[in-house]
Protein backbone atom coordinates (compact mmCIF):
# COMPACT_ATOMS: atom_id res chain seq x y z
CA UNK A 1 0.00 0.00 0.00
CA UNK A 2 1.30 3.05 -0.70
CA UNK A 3 1.75 6.19 1.95
CA UNK A 4 -1.19 7.48 0.17
CA UNK A 5 -3.41 4.96 0.88
CA UNK A 6 -2.54 5.14 4.87
CA UNK A 7 -4.92 8.59 5.16
CA UNK A 8 -8.19 10.70 4.32
CA UNK A 9 -9.20 10.46 0.92
CA UNK A 10 -11.97 13.32 -0.15
CA UNK A 11 -14.27 12.74 -2.78
CA UNK A 12 -17.68 13.63 -4.22
CA UNK A 13 -19.86 13.16 -7.10
CA UNK A 14 -18.60 15.21 -8.59
CA UNK A 15 -16.14 18.53 -9.12
CA UNK A 16 -16.90 19.64 -11.79
CA UNK A 17 -13.58 22.23 -12.78
CA UNK A 18 -10.72 22.38 -12.12
CA UNK A 19 -10.54 25.40 -9.82
CA UNK A 20 -12.89 23.56 -8.01
CA UNK A 21 -11.17 21.10 -7.06
CA UNK A 22 -8.56 23.21 -6.41
CA UNK A 23 -10.34 25.14 -4.37
CA UNK A 24 -11.72 22.14 -2.01
CA UNK A 25 -7.71 21.48 -1.76
CA UNK A 26 -6.47 24.65 -0.48
CA UNK A 27 -9.27 25.01 1.65
CA UNK A 28 -7.88 21.78 3.52
CA UNK A 29 -4.85 22.95 3.98
CA UNK A 30 -5.82 26.28 5.27
CA UNK A 31 -7.80 24.13 7.50
CA UNK A 32 -4.71 22.39 8.75
CA UNK A 33 -7.18 19.01 8.06
CA UNK A 34 -4.85 15.70 7.12
CA UNK A 35 -5.57 15.00 3.62
CA UNK A 36 -3.90 12.54 1.54
CA UNK A 37 -5.69 11.95 -1.72
CA UNK A 38 -8.90 14.53 -3.35
CA UNK A 39 -10.62 12.37 -6.61
CA UNK A 40 -12.08 13.48 -10.27
CA UNK A 41 -14.97 11.85 -10.73
CA UNK A 42 -16.70 10.70 -14.02
CA UNK A 43 -17.67 13.02 -16.86
CA UNK A 44 -14.23 15.46 -16.84
CA UNK A 45 -14.09 13.59 -20.36
CA UNK A 46 -15.23 15.11 -23.56
CA UNK A 47 -17.24 11.80 -24.13
CA UNK A 48 -16.76 8.15 -22.65
CA UNK A 49 -13.99 5.77 -24.10
CA UNK A 50 -11.73 9.35 -24.90
CA UNK A 51 -10.10 8.74 -21.82
CA UNK A 52 -8.93 12.35 -21.34
CA UNK A 53 -9.65 16.01 -19.65
CA UNK A 54 -12.15 18.41 -21.62
CA UNK A 55 -9.88 21.26 -21.78
CA UNK A 56 -13.16 23.46 -21.40
CA UNK A 57 -13.50 22.62 -17.43
CA UNK A 58 -9.96 21.20 -16.78
CA UNK A 59 -7.66 23.18 -19.06
CA UNK A 60 -4.69 22.62 -17.22
CA UNK A 61 -4.04 19.58 -15.96
CA UNK A 62 0.06 19.61 -15.65
CA UNK A 63 -0.65 22.72 -13.42
CA UNK A 64 -3.38 21.77 -10.94
CA UNK A 65 -1.32 18.41 -10.50
CA UNK A 66 1.55 20.17 -9.61
CA UNK A 67 0.14 22.68 -7.11
CA UNK A 68 -1.39 19.56 -5.55
CA UNK A 69 1.71 17.89 -5.53
CA UNK A 70 2.75 20.65 -3.87
CA UNK A 71 0.09 20.59 -0.91
CA UNK A 72 1.29 16.72 -0.24
CA UNK A 73 -1.89 15.53 -2.16
CA UNK A 74 -2.24 13.15 -4.57
CA UNK A 75 -4.82 13.09 -7.65
CA UNK A 76 -6.89 10.07 -8.34
CA UNK A 77 -9.34 10.44 -11.51
CA UNK A 78 -12.36 8.23 -12.72
CA UNK A 79 -11.94 5.84 -15.78
CA UNK A 80 -14.62 4.22 -17.60
CA UNK A 81 -14.07 0.88 -19.57
CA UNK A 82 -17.10 2.55 -21.48
CA UNK A 83 -16.85 3.92 -25.61
CA UNK A 84 -19.31 6.12 -26.38
CA UNK A 85 -20.51 5.21 -30.39
CA UNK A 86 -19.82 8.60 -30.63
CA UNK A 87 -16.13 8.89 -29.32
CA UNK A 88 -13.29 9.68 -31.48
CA UNK A 89 -11.77 6.22 -30.65
CA UNK A 90 -15.26 3.90 -31.39
CA UNK A 91 -14.90 3.57 -34.86
CA UNK A 92 -11.07 2.31 -34.82
CA UNK A 93 -12.02 0.10 -31.73
CA UNK A 94 -14.78 -1.50 -33.08
CA UNK A 95 -12.45 -1.98 -36.40
CA UNK A 96 -10.05 -3.90 -34.34
CA UNK A 97 -12.24 -6.10 -32.42
CA UNK A 98 -11.51 -4.34 -29.20
CA UNK A 99 -15.08 -3.63 -28.14
CA UNK A 100 -17.64 -6.39 -26.01
CA UNK A 101 -19.98 -8.51 -28.42
CA UNK A 102 -22.94 -9.74 -28.95
CA UNK A 103 -23.96 -13.21 -30.42
CA UNK A 104 -27.43 -11.73 -31.44
CA UNK A 105 -29.33 -8.63 -32.02
CA UNK A 106 -27.87 -5.06 -32.24
CA UNK A 107 -24.49 -4.97 -29.86
CA UNK A 108 -25.64 -3.12 -26.93
CA UNK A 109 -23.85 -2.10 -23.91
CA UNK A 110 -24.93 0.63 -21.32
CA UNK A 111 -26.91 3.53 -22.40
CA UNK A 112 -25.80 6.40 -19.59
CA UNK A 113 -25.18 9.94 -20.53
CA UNK A 114 -24.36 8.04 -24.32
CA UNK A 115 -24.94 4.33 -26.08
CA UNK A 116 -21.97 2.60 -25.28
CA UNK A 117 -19.89 -0.64 -25.35
CA UNK A 118 -17.34 -1.90 -23.11
CA UNK A 119 -13.93 -2.23 -23.94
CA UNK A 120 -13.25 -5.90 -24.33
CA UNK A 121 -10.93 -5.95 -20.98
CA UNK A 122 -10.14 -9.49 -21.80
CA UNK A 123 -8.33 -8.82 -25.08
CA UNK A 124 -4.38 -8.23 -24.62
CA UNK A 125 -4.53 -6.05 -27.81
CA UNK A 126 -7.88 -3.88 -26.19
CA UNK A 127 -6.25 -3.23 -22.77
CA UNK A 128 -2.69 -1.92 -24.50
CA UNK A 129 -4.94 0.32 -26.76
CA UNK A 130 -6.65 1.19 -23.71
CA UNK A 131 -3.45 2.15 -21.49
CA UNK A 132 -1.87 3.92 -24.45
CA UNK A 133 -4.54 6.59 -24.47
CA UNK A 134 -4.55 6.77 -20.08
CA UNK A 135 -0.65 6.53 -20.38
CA UNK A 136 -0.75 9.79 -22.77
CA UNK A 137 -3.14 11.99 -21.20
CA UNK A 138 -3.22 11.46 -17.68
CA UNK A 139 -0.23 9.24 -16.24
CA UNK A 140 2.31 11.58 -18.07
CA UNK A 141 0.41 14.39 -16.88
CA UNK A 142 1.67 13.29 -13.01
CA UNK A 143 -1.47 11.31 -12.32
CA UNK A 144 -0.51 7.90 -10.87
CA UNK A 145 -3.97 6.64 -8.92
CA UNK A 146 -7.11 5.44 -10.93
CA UNK A 147 -10.46 5.05 -10.34
CA UNK A 148 -11.53 2.17 -12.26
CA UNK A 149 -15.45 2.66 -11.93
CA UNK A 150 -17.97 0.46 -13.78
CA UNK A 151 -16.21 -2.37 -14.17
CA UNK A 152 -18.92 -5.70 -13.80
CA UNK A 153 -19.47 -4.16 -16.42
CA UNK A 154 -23.12 -2.87 -16.01
CA UNK A 155 -24.77 -3.84 -19.22
CA UNK A 156 -28.58 -2.07 -20.28
CA UNK A 157 -29.78 -5.12 -20.95
CA UNK A 158 -28.63 -8.11 -18.95
CA UNK A 159 -28.82 -11.10 -21.16
CA UNK A 160 -25.50 -13.01 -20.05
CA UNK A 161 -26.02 -15.56 -22.63
CA UNK A 162 -25.64 -12.67 -25.85
CA UNK A 163 -22.76 -11.12 -24.87
CA UNK A 164 -19.20 -12.14 -25.83
CA UNK A 165 -15.40 -11.05 -25.19
CA UNK A 166 -12.23 -12.28 -26.77
CA UNK A 167 -11.63 -15.13 -24.09
CA UNK A 168 -14.96 -16.38 -24.87
CA UNK A 169 -18.84 -16.30 -23.67
CA UNK A 170 -19.93 -14.12 -21.05
CA UNK A 171 -21.72 -16.98 -19.37
CA UNK A 172 -17.87 -18.87 -18.42
CA UNK A 173 -15.86 -15.73 -18.34
CA UNK A 174 -17.28 -12.96 -17.64
CA UNK A 175 -16.58 -13.09 -14.05
CA UNK A 176 -12.90 -12.02 -14.68
CA UNK A 177 -13.60 -8.75 -16.71
CA UNK A 178 -13.12 -6.82 -13.14
CA UNK A 179 -9.83 -8.86 -12.65
CA UNK A 180 -8.60 -7.92 -16.84
CA UNK A 181 -9.84 -3.96 -16.46
CA UNK A 182 -7.30 -3.86 -13.34
CA UNK A 183 -4.89 -5.75 -14.87
CA UNK A 184 -4.77 -2.96 -18.21
CA UNK A 185 -3.61 -0.48 -15.45
CA UNK A 186 -1.37 -2.63 -13.43
CA UNK A 187 0.32 -3.81 -16.22
CA UNK A 188 0.60 -0.29 -17.47
CA UNK A 189 2.17 1.30 -14.79
CA UNK A 190 4.53 -1.28 -14.08
CA UNK A 191 5.69 -0.72 -17.66
CA UNK A 192 6.14 2.76 -16.46
CA UNK A 193 8.62 1.46 -13.27
CA UNK A 194 6.23 2.06 -10.59
CA UNK A 195 5.73 -0.29 -7.87
CA UNK A 196 3.27 0.34 -5.50
CA UNK A 197 0.47 0.21 -7.56
CA UNK A 198 -3.03 0.74 -5.92
CA UNK A 199 -6.56 1.43 -7.77
CA UNK A 200 -9.96 1.44 -6.25
CA UNK A 201 -12.16 -0.75 -8.34
CA UNK A 202 -15.91 -1.36 -8.10
CA UNK A 203 -16.08 -4.89 -8.68
CA UNK A 204 -13.39 -7.76 -7.90
CA UNK A 205 -12.99 -11.57 -8.30
CA UNK A 206 -10.76 -13.96 -7.71
CA UNK A 207 -7.22 -13.12 -8.25
CA UNK A 208 -7.95 -8.88 -8.17
CA UNK A 209 -5.73 -8.66 -5.54
CA UNK A 210 -2.69 -9.40 -7.14
CA UNK A 211 -3.43 -6.49 -9.48
CA UNK A 212 -3.78 -3.62 -6.66
CA UNK A 213 -7.07 -3.64 -6.72
CA UNK A 214 -8.66 -1.56 -3.71
CA UNK A 215 -12.17 -2.57 -3.63
CA UNK A 216 -15.48 -0.30 -2.78
CA UNK A 217 -18.70 -1.08 -1.98
CA UNK A 218 -20.17 0.31 -5.19
CA UNK A 219 -23.09 2.83 -5.20
CA UNK A 220 -24.99 1.93 -1.80
CA UNK A 221 -27.96 3.77 0.04
CA UNK A 222 -26.99 6.18 2.77
CA UNK A 223 -29.22 4.44 5.62
CA UNK A 224 -28.11 2.87 8.60
CA UNK A 225 -29.48 -0.99 7.00
CA UNK A 226 -26.93 -0.27 4.14
CA UNK A 227 -24.02 1.08 7.00
CA UNK A 228 -25.06 -2.34 8.58
CA UNK A 229 -24.18 -4.39 5.19
CA UNK A 230 -20.94 -2.59 4.95
CA UNK A 231 -19.32 -4.22 8.03
CA UNK A 232 -20.19 -7.44 6.70
CA UNK A 233 -19.62 -6.56 3.26
CA UNK A 234 -15.51 -5.66 4.45
CA UNK A 235 -15.38 -8.48 6.54
CA UNK A 236 -16.46 -10.99 4.22
CA UNK A 237 -14.03 -9.86 1.42
CA UNK A 238 -11.33 -9.58 3.74
CA UNK A 239 -11.76 -12.93 4.64
CA UNK A 240 -12.28 -14.08 1.09
CA UNK A 241 -8.14 -12.66 0.17
CA UNK A 242 -8.64 -9.44 -0.55
CA UNK A 243 -7.31 -7.12 1.98
CA UNK A 244 -7.86 -3.69 0.50
CA UNK A 245 -11.63 -2.88 0.98
CA UNK A 246 -13.42 0.40 1.65
CA UNK A 247 -16.82 1.75 1.42
CA UNK A 248 -18.51 5.62 0.52
CA UNK A 249 -18.45 7.45 4.04
CA UNK A 250 -22.04 8.73 4.40
CA UNK A 251 -23.22 6.11 1.77
CA UNK A 252 -23.60 6.84 -2.04
CA UNK A 253 -27.13 7.48 -2.48
CA UNK A 254 -28.82 10.28 -1.16
CA UNK A 255 -28.10 12.29 2.23
CA UNK A 256 -28.94 15.62 2.79
CA UNK A 257 -26.42 17.48 5.23
CA UNK A 258 -28.55 20.00 6.51
CA UNK A 259 -30.99 17.58 8.21
CA UNK A 260 -29.61 16.39 11.74
CA UNK A 261 -31.09 12.75 11.22
CA UNK A 262 -28.46 12.40 8.14
CA UNK A 263 -25.43 14.15 9.93
CA UNK A 264 -25.69 11.29 12.55
CA UNK A 265 -25.38 8.73 10.32
CA UNK A 266 -22.62 10.72 8.42
CA UNK A 267 -20.54 11.08 11.68
CA UNK A 268 -21.38 7.29 11.89
CA UNK A 269 -19.99 6.10 9.48
CA UNK A 270 -16.85 8.66 9.37
CA UNK A 271 -16.09 7.40 13.05
CA UNK A 272 -16.08 3.84 11.32
CA UNK A 273 -14.14 4.93 7.94
CA UNK A 274 -11.79 5.71 10.34
CA UNK A 275 -11.28 2.09 10.89
CA UNK A 276 -11.01 1.12 7.39
CA UNK A 277 -8.57 -0.06 5.31
CA UNK A 278 -8.85 3.14 3.33
CA UNK A 279 -10.37 6.42 4.60
CA UNK A 280 -12.84 7.98 1.70
CA UNK A 281 -15.20 10.49 1.82
CA UNK A 282 -17.68 10.21 -1.05
CA UNK A 283 -21.40 10.33 -1.94
CA UNK A 284 -24.46 12.07 -4.44
CA UNK A 285 -25.26 14.51 -1.42
CA UNK A 286 -28.63 16.26 -2.28
CA UNK A 287 -29.74 18.78 -3.51
CA UNK A 288 -28.20 18.40 -6.61
CA UNK A 289 -26.44 21.07 -8.01
CA UNK A 290 -27.17 22.37 -11.73
CA UNK A 291 -24.87 21.84 -14.47
CA UNK A 292 -22.26 24.48 -14.86
CA UNK A 293 -22.37 23.81 -19.12
CA UNK A 294 -23.75 22.28 -21.70
CA UNK A 295 -20.57 20.92 -23.47
CA UNK A 296 -18.87 17.88 -22.80
CA UNK A 297 -19.97 16.14 -19.80
CA UNK A 298 -20.54 18.72 -18.21
CA UNK A 299 -24.40 17.88 -18.74
CA UNK A 300 -23.97 15.27 -16.04
CA UNK A 301 -25.50 16.46 -12.48
CA UNK A 302 -23.08 16.84 -9.12
CA UNK A 303 -23.86 16.66 -5.76
CA UNK A 304 -24.33 18.70 -2.84
CA UNK A 305 -21.61 19.66 -1.20
CA UNK A 306 -19.23 16.90 0.69
CA UNK A 307 -16.87 17.98 2.52
CA UNK A 308 -15.96 17.52 6.63
CA UNK A 309 -17.31 21.28 7.30
CA UNK A 310 -20.23 20.58 5.08
CA UNK A 311 -22.52 19.04 7.65
CA UNK A 312 -22.48 22.02 10.70
CA UNK A 313 -19.69 22.66 13.49
CA UNK A 314 -20.62 20.07 15.47
CA UNK A 315 -20.16 17.45 12.85
CA UNK A 316 -16.86 19.10 11.58
CA UNK A 317 -14.90 19.04 15.28
CA UNK A 318 -16.16 15.57 15.33
CA UNK A 319 -14.69 14.69 11.76
CA UNK A 320 -11.48 16.88 12.77
CA UNK A 321 -11.20 14.60 15.83
CA UNK A 322 -10.88 11.59 13.66
CA UNK A 323 -8.97 12.81 10.53
CA UNK A 324 -5.94 13.55 13.50
CA UNK A 325 -6.67 9.75 14.72
CA UNK A 326 -6.43 8.04 11.85
CA UNK A 327 -2.85 10.44 11.45
CA UNK A 328 -2.02 9.26 14.82
CA UNK A 329 -2.55 5.69 13.92
CA UNK A 330 -0.49 5.93 10.34
CA UNK A 331 2.65 3.96 12.02
CA UNK A 332 0.71 1.26 12.75
CA UNK A 333 -1.44 1.36 9.63
CA UNK A 334 1.55 0.87 7.78
CA UNK A 335 2.83 -2.26 9.57
CA UNK A 336 -0.85 -3.93 9.01
CA UNK A 337 -0.71 -2.79 5.67
CA UNK A 338 2.61 -4.86 5.10
CA UNK A 339 1.55 -7.72 6.30
CA UNK A 340 -1.67 -7.56 3.98
CA UNK A 341 0.95 -7.34 1.45
CA UNK A 342 3.01 -9.95 2.53
CA UNK A 343 0.91 -12.82 3.28
CA UNK A 344 -3.25 -11.31 2.82
CA UNK A 345 -3.75 -11.05 6.05
CA UNK A 346 -7.12 -8.65 6.36
CA UNK A 347 -6.85 -5.09 7.57
CA UNK A 348 -10.33 -5.39 8.91
CA UNK A 349 -10.11 -9.08 10.55
CA UNK A 350 -13.64 -11.07 11.72
CA UNK A 351 -12.95 -11.86 15.76
CA UNK A 352 -12.43 -15.47 14.88
CA UNK A 353 -9.17 -14.54 12.78
CA UNK A 354 -7.56 -13.80 16.06
CA UNK A 355 -9.13 -15.41 18.69
CA UNK A 356 -9.92 -18.67 17.56
CA UNK A 357 -10.06 -20.95 20.87
CA UNK A 358 -12.90 -18.08 21.94
CA UNK A 359 -16.32 -19.88 20.85
CA UNK A 360 -18.03 -16.43 21.06
CA UNK A 361 -15.42 -14.96 18.46
CA UNK A 362 -17.40 -17.28 16.13
CA UNK A 363 -20.68 -15.46 16.80
CA UNK A 364 -20.13 -11.67 16.65
CA UNK A 365 -21.04 -9.98 14.04
CA UNK A 366 -21.38 -6.40 14.78
CA UNK A 367 -17.60 -5.69 16.08
CA UNK A 368 -13.99 -6.54 14.22
CA UNK A 369 -10.63 -6.39 14.62
CA UNK A 370 -8.97 -3.62 12.72
CA UNK A 371 -5.16 -5.48 12.37
CA UNK A 372 -4.34 -7.93 15.66
CA UNK A 373 -4.55 -4.78 18.60
CA UNK A 374 -7.62 -2.15 17.81
CA UNK A 375 -11.07 -3.82 18.74
CA UNK A 376 -13.87 -1.67 16.83
CA UNK A 377 -17.39 -1.60 18.22
CA UNK A 378 -19.00 0.87 15.16
CA UNK A 379 -22.87 2.39 16.21
CA UNK A 380 -25.28 0.79 13.73
CA UNK A 381 -28.40 2.34 15.31
CA UNK A 382 -29.60 5.60 15.08
CA UNK A 383 -29.60 7.45 18.75
CA UNK A 384 -27.46 4.78 20.16
CA UNK A 385 -25.63 6.17 23.05
CA UNK A 386 -24.22 3.22 24.54
CA UNK A 387 -23.52 -0.56 23.06
CA UNK A 388 -22.88 -3.51 24.17
CA UNK A 389 -19.74 -5.20 23.10
CA UNK A 390 -17.62 -8.70 23.65
CA UNK A 391 -14.52 -8.66 24.48
CA UNK A 392 -12.39 -11.44 23.90
CA UNK A 393 -10.82 -13.78 26.29
CA UNK A 394 -6.73 -14.02 26.81
CA UNK A 395 -5.82 -10.19 27.40
CA UNK A 396 -7.06 -6.94 28.61
CA UNK A 397 -8.59 -4.44 26.54
CA UNK A 398 -8.56 -0.65 27.16
CA UNK A 399 -11.37 1.81 26.10
CA UNK A 400 -9.15 4.35 23.73
CA UNK A 401 -11.59 7.46 24.78
CA UNK A 402 -12.39 6.69 28.49
CA UNK A 403 -9.11 4.67 29.00
CA UNK A 404 -10.87 2.38 31.40
CA UNK A 405 -9.76 -1.69 31.63
CA UNK A 406 -11.82 -4.47 30.85
CA UNK A 407 -10.83 -7.96 31.06
CA UNK A 408 -11.27 -10.17 28.28
CA UNK A 409 -13.42 -12.80 28.19
CA UNK A 410 -17.02 -11.01 28.93
CA UNK A 411 -19.77 -8.82 27.79
CA UNK A 412 -19.50 -4.95 28.15
CA UNK A 413 -21.84 -2.16 27.76
CA UNK A 414 -19.75 0.71 26.92
CA UNK A 415 -20.62 4.47 26.46
CA UNK A 416 -20.92 5.94 22.52
CA UNK A 417 -21.39 9.32 23.29
CA UNK A 418 -21.98 10.90 19.36
CA UNK A 419 -18.47 12.29 20.06
CA UNK A 420 -17.11 8.98 19.37
CA UNK A 421 -17.50 5.08 18.61
CA UNK A 422 -16.12 2.07 20.79
CA UNK A 423 -12.84 1.34 20.32
CA UNK A 424 -10.58 -0.71 22.70
CA UNK A 425 -6.64 -1.23 22.49
CA UNK A 426 -5.48 -4.72 23.41
CA UNK A 427 -3.37 -4.60 26.31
Amino acid sequence: MPKYGLGFWQCKLRYQTQEELLNIAREYKRRNLPIDVIVIDFFHWPKQGEWKFDPVYWPDPEAMVEELNQMGISLMVSVWPTVDKDSENFPQMQELGYLTRCDRGVQTGLSFMGDTIHFDATNPSARKFVWEKVNQNYYQKGIHIFWLDEAEPEYSVYSFDNYRYYRGPHLQIGNLYPVEYARTFYEGMSQQGQKDIVNLIRCAWAGSQKYGALVWSGDIASSYESLRNQLAAGLNMGIAGIPWWTTDIGGFHGGDPRKEDYRELFVRWFQWGTFCPVMRLHGDREPKQPPIGTTGGASCCSGADNEVWSYGLQVYEICKDHLNLREKLRPYIRQIMDQAHQDGTPVMRALFLEFPDDPLCWEVEDSYLFGPDYLVAPVLYPGQRSRRVYLPAGCTWQDIHTKQDYPGGQWADVPCPLEWIPVFKKC
